[in-house]
């Protein structure tokens, strides 16, 4: 069980510096003279669907309701 939790906990970790990268890649997309739409919708995408597997970690880690 332990190891399942530092699993977790590492995975955890990586997907937030991913969610991190991706919003600062963003960031300078938008800020960018020729933007690339389609490429903007994309990492928005993915950044959104990191969010939901961060939820899903983070809850699989500090479930709210008793098992």
């Amino acid at each position: 069980m332990d190891s399942n939790l530092h699993s977790l906990s590492r995975q955890l970790i990586e997907l937030r510096i991913e969610h991190a990268d991706l919003d600062a890649t963003i960031d300078r997309l938008a800020e960018a003279s020729t933007q690339d739409e389609l490429l903007l919708r994309r990492l928005k995408k993915r950044r959104l669907a990191l969010r939901d597997q961060i939820t899903r970690v983070e809850n699989m880690l500090d479930p709210r309701e008793p098992a």
